[in-house]
């Protein structure tokens, strides 16, 4: 079990909020984006001959082995835990107390060996967390999490166990190692170096009382959040959906029969629901109302508040990190990652920053224009923003947003993602017999992937996409099992999962253009993790300002003319979508850019001065209205994520002071599909899909980013292809 911390820390904070939504979307595990879970995927181990818990046992079945999602029991899962963890303490004894000298293999590589049915384990915990939770589970996630936080400051505290690390990393065999086992070496070296290791008597003991509150607190954080979203749906009659498309109707009408309100309408309070009734609803003060709900989740000042929460997961944070010596937290969190240091990151913010609020005064004043026009003769309010900015879509470029949606129908952009996978990845999906492998809901479905021409098996990839009560919101990808070769070949379990609004039966489920594109994204996620070549599990990991890369640059696929001419039909009558109608979506493609890349940019930028800031007698709510006022942030939009539900970066540490790495990760993006657009073939030349998948999806974690890219791509990438992509002037 490898002793990264934080990583499982997210994971058990029930969060797993990497790629949760579009801005570059997500998802982002390392959701645990579901990247990050990577360290604790594995398959098999025996349970002791003593249990008959099914949550320890080795996965059985056909493709080496599937979760049993269908027969596991959350009553067993504390005995499971505790069984599981007192096994992998044993397994890491063993290694620690070696008599032979520290090597590779009976150090390092026994411990990327060990805890398997750990792993198994908390595969369970997640579905549990995040797409089946109940209150039963958040009693148990309650209490458990600082338990496992605990569990884990033992093995990176153990001594003996870091002596044996540090010798591997300083002897004689590191220069004889292949390039990825020194990259293995040195990312398990400072797994321990940075998280408390080196630290002696009352420090040490204070790091992991640290850590088990803020495994504590992280959870409670996530929970109010996932508590506000359920509790606050907004039940409208007839008489109050004026302006909705009927897609939408249907779908409220569906939520509400859902939840036992037939002849209702419901609007839920996630994003998925939020978005598409603040573009069409008509009613003013209803959009205000559901704005207000959205954006107040977690500030209510109930049992549910988050903001002393908040305060004092960023005062642990600011303390742990001195006990190592860092003066605040960005900088411990940056030192490992592609930025470094948190100038490094807000100096790219700052420079697209000016760009982006200046768009934004130009979106502004042409809505403004047009709901004068209306009769609404005040200033367009954050709850209006999206209304007339619908409004002025449709004047600039006669483009209809529910027109476009006619031609997104999720099954056919699932094919063609299929598609574009199969031309550039040579992967094939095929759907799997109906029960051959068990899902943990009826709503997921599940293909087996394999290689074209040769049939070579690769893995599964499940699908869960619509949204239900005790789901969080958003769009994530995670893997239940990571491809590794170092105890023979083992196969890939990846799975993407969606909160769109299931329709009524018969009904097709149609989807923005923005929801699209967040579709393509958390498939690239699940593309990068069916690539790996990898040799061991750790290095199926990955950089944080770097991990979003690849999901971000699979985006562009969808508006390439291969996938608009065969996918996008209509779902009445089957026609391509029409030319003209194409090329106003390209003409639009960088449309209310001000608004998208503000309100991301916002709670980037605010996310890594809490995390650069002395938290001392911190007042959430204040700091972030004066951060933003600081900004000259434009009143008529909001922060994506405002701090009380900013669970990227409370629910767990996946990404705080690192929700800058969209964009970091978007300066990659742009330049690659710069790539691309110029290449012979385009965006499907051969020649450069090889190396794409050679130096950016098949390596993982076994190569460091900037040198992978740089293999690729021949340089370095710069911020103009950013400033370019995004319709914003370039300046030297």
């Amino acid at each position: 079990m490898k002793p990264n911390k934080l990583i499982i820390a997210t994971l058990i904070s029930g969060a797993i909020f990497g790629c949760s939504d579009q801005s570059s979307n997500t998802s982002t595990q390392e959701q645990t984006k579901p990247q990050e879970k990577a360290k604790v995927e594995s398959t098999s181990a025996k349970p002791s001959q003593q249990t008959q818990n099914l949550l320890l046992a080795e996965w059985a079945g056909p493709y080496q082995g599937v979760p049993a999602f269908d027969k596991v029991k959350l009553k067993d899962l504390k005995p499971a835990l505790k069984e599981a963890m007192a096994s992998n303490l044993k397994e890491i004894e063993s290694i620690a107390n070696n008599s032979e000298p520290a090597t590779f293999e009976n150090t390092i590589v026994e411990m990327e060996r060990a805890g398997k049915s750990l792993n198994r384990i908390f595969t369970y915990w997640g579905i549990w967390s995040s797409n089946t939770s109940t209150p039963e589970f958040r009693e148990i996630q309650a209490e458990m999490a600082p338990k496992i936080s605990a569990f884990f400051s033992k093995i990176n505290q153990n001594e003996k166990l870091f002596l044996r690390v540090e010798t591997v990393y300083k002897s004689d065999e590191m220069k004889q190692l292949r390039p990825d086992q020194q990259r293995l070496v040195n990312l398990t070296y400072n797994g321990f170096a940075r998280n408390g290791a080196t630290l002696k008597g009352d420090a040490k003991k204070r790091y992991a009382e640290i850590n088990q509150k803020l495994a504590e607190l992280h959870t409670k954080f996530a929970n109010n959040i996932l508590a506000d979203e359920e509790n606050y749906v907004l039940y409208l009659n007839k008489e109050q959906i004026g302006g909705l498309p009927e897609s939408i109707v249907k779908a409220a009408a569906a939520a509400a029969n859902e939840r036992e309100q037939d002849g209702k309408y419901a609007i839920t309070n996630t994003r998925s629901s939020m978005d598409p009734f603040l573009t069409y609803s008509t009613e003013r003060e209803l959009r205000k109302k559901v704005w207000s709900t959205y954006y107040n989740r977690g500030d209510n000042g109930d049992n549910h508040d988050n903001n002393a929460i908040i305060a004092e997961i960023l005062k642990l944070r600011h303390e742990r990190v001195n006990l190592l010596g860092y003066p605040n937290y960005a900088s411990w969190r940056l030192e490992d990652r592609m930025a470094k240091k948190p100038e490094n990151a807000i100096k790219l913010m700052e420079a697209v920053w000016p760009a982006a609020i200046a768009r934004v005064k130009q979106e502004v004043a042409d809505m403004q224009t047009l709901a004068a026009k209306s009769g609404q003769i005040d200033a367009i309010k954050p709850w209006d923003y999206r209304h007339y900015a619908e409004k002025v879509r449709k004047a600039k470029y006669a483009l209809d947003s529910d027109e476009v949606k006619q031609y997104l129908q999720l099954d056919k952009l699932r094919e063609a993602m299929f598609y574009v996978a199969g031309r550039l990845f040579n992967f094939k999906f095929t759907p799997v017999k109906e029960g051959s492998v068990p899902v943990f809901h009826p709503d997921v479905k599940v293909w087996e992937v394999t290689k074209l021409g040769s049939g070579e098996h690769v893995g599964l990839w499940y699908l869960d996409p619509f949204s239900r009560k005790g789901k969080r919101s958003g769009a994530w990808a995670t893997s239940y099992r990571s491809h590794t070769t170092f105890d023979g070949k083992q196969n890939v379990l990846a799975s993407n999962n969606s909160n769109f609004i299931k329709p009524s039966p018969g009904e097709p489920v149609l989807v923005s253009w923005d929801d699209a594109e967040t579709f393509f994204h958390e498939f690239g996620h699940a593309l990068h993790a069916l690539s790996s070549n990898v040799a061991y599990p750790t290095l199926n990991g990955g950089v944080r300002d770097y991990t979003e890369f690849q999901s971000q640059l699979l985006e562009n696929w969808l508006a390439t003319d291969e996938v608009i001419s065969q996918f996008l039909v209509h779902h009445k009558t089957g026609e391509p979508m029409p030319a003209e109608l194409i090329n106003k979506i390209k003409k639009a493609a960088t449309f209310n850019e001000g608004f998208k890349t503000t309100e991301y940019l916002a709670s980037a930028l605010v996310d890594m001065k809490l995390h650069t800031s002395d938290p001392k007698d911190i007042d959430a709510d204040k700091f972030e209205r004066e951060t933003l006022a600081a900004l000259n942030m434009p009143e008529e939009i909001v922060m994506r994520h405002r701090t009380p539900h900013f669970g990227h970066i409370f629910s767990g540490e996946g990404y705080s002071a690192g929700y800058y790495g969209y964009m970091w990760a978007e300066v990659l993006t742009a330049d690659a599909a710069e790539a691309f657009a110029e290449a012979p073939g385009g965006f499907y030349d051969k020649a450069l899909a090889a190396k794409l998948v050679e130096h950016l999806f098949s390596v993982r974690n076994a190569v460091d980013p900037a040198d992978a890219y740089r293999a690729f791509r021949g340089k370095d990438a710069s911020v103009e292809a950013l400033m370019r992509a995004r319709g914003f002037p370039v300046t030297r």
